[in-house]
């Protein structure tokens, strides 16, 4: 008899737990749009936009100020989803710290941290260019249930809202899967059209920092299998690594690619020796690669970099991120530089979007 009645009590303790995850997990599923019947991310309420981004090594500063950045220029109305994938000793930093700002802004974000997965059986993907930066070639098959996202490097930094980038998915035909901005503007500084050994897409290459993937569509061009053997064919004449594989492929599939606009991933080279990248409207997402965002050598990524970095969550962005960028914008370095020419653009489109999501 005590035995059943242990039995009884047991089940019921166990029943109300599995309720309680069932009722947690729809909760979740509710807050972030996702349909529970086909898992594809479809919101039900406000948009969602899932970023993702692969960090290794000495990465983790970057990337928080990345995922600040995103949040810092986000529209109240959007809602954003960042999916990490990470080395072992760097996911508990991550944890914390996301943890820390979801407190402070509970309606505004969600986000997964995911170990590293490549092929097994094949090292060379993890330390193929810089480490890791291939993990971003598996998303369609790591992140089945994800419809699209944006994939971004971790030296990016967010001028504009994500909603801006993510709007020209609407402007894909019905062939294309991805979209990537040039990399480069200028024939006399190109460097695939200069030093390349192999093929590489359109008349100077395509950059792979800021990346738009239909992971759906990507998945039914069966996306994987045509890098598997680029790799091993290419794989001993490619410099950049997962970025040249990318521009092999649509070399051969041009037809599946959306050029985004320059300002959508600004870099040096647009602006060292004279301003290539016309943006009208503004600088929307800076891309610090080569480490120009710890460099004095264009001190106006430098000072960007830091003016997110020093930024707090759920402060007053006027005085605590614009008003420092424009002190630092104005130190005699920045503007005698060759990229500080474009400092108004980058300040011009910040004010911008302040004045409209905080009036």
């Amino acid at each position: 008899m005590k035995l059943r009645k242990v039995l009884i009590i047991t089940c019921v303790v166990i029943a109300t737990y599995v309720l309680y995850l069932i009722h947690h997990e729809n909760i979740n599923k509710s807050f972030f749009g996702i349909n529970s019947n086909t898992g594809l991310g479809i919101s039900t309420q406000r948009p969602i936009f899932r970023i993702a981004v692969v960090a290794c090594g000495q990465r983790l500063r970057e990337t928080l100020a990345m995922i600040k950045s995103a949040l810092l220029f986000n529209h109240y109305h959007d809602r954003l989803y960042f999916i990490i994938f990470a080395e072992d000793h760097l996911i508990t930093s991550f944890s914390e710290k996301l943890g820390d700002w979801q407190t402070l802004l509970p309606e505004e974000f969600g986000y997964q941290i995911l170990p590293l997965q490549f092929p097994p059986n094949n090292s060379e993907w993890k330390t193929l260019f810089k480490p890791c930066a291939a993990q971003r070639l598996f998303l369609p098959s790591l992140l089945q249930s994800t419809e699209s996202l944006l994939y971004v490097d971790t030296d990016i930094i967010f001028l504009s809202p994500v909603a801006d980038v993510w709007n020209f998915f609407k402007k894909f035909n019905g062939s294309q899967i991805a979209a990537l901005a040039p990399e480069h503007e200028d024939e006399n500084i190109g460097w695939y059209n200069r030093f390349a050994r192999h093929p590489y897409y359109g008349s100077l290459g395509v950059n792979s920092g800021v990346m738009l993937m239909n992971l759906t569509r990507m998945r039914v061009f069966k996306w994987e299998e045509h890098i598997l053997p680029i790799h091993k064919e290419y794989k001993l004449r490619i410099t950049w690594g997962d970025q040249d594989i990318i521009n092999i492929l649509f070399y051969y599939h041009p037809e599946k690619l959306y050029v985004l606009p320059c300002e959508y991933n600004y870099r040096p080279d647009h602006c060292m020796y004279m301003s290539v990248c016309p943006s009208p409207n503004g600088i929307k997402i800076f891309h610090g690669n080569r480490g120009y965002f710890h460099s004095s050598k264009q001190p106006l990524f430098r000072a960007v970099f830091e003016a997110v970095e020093n930024y707090q969550i759920e402060t007053d962005p006027y005085s605590n991120f614009l008003l420092p960028l424009k002190e630092a914008i104005k130190d005699t370095l920045v503007v005698d530089s060759n990229c500080g020419k474009v400092s108004n653009s980058v300040i011009w489109i910040a004010s911008k979007i302040f004045s409209y999501k905080y009036s």
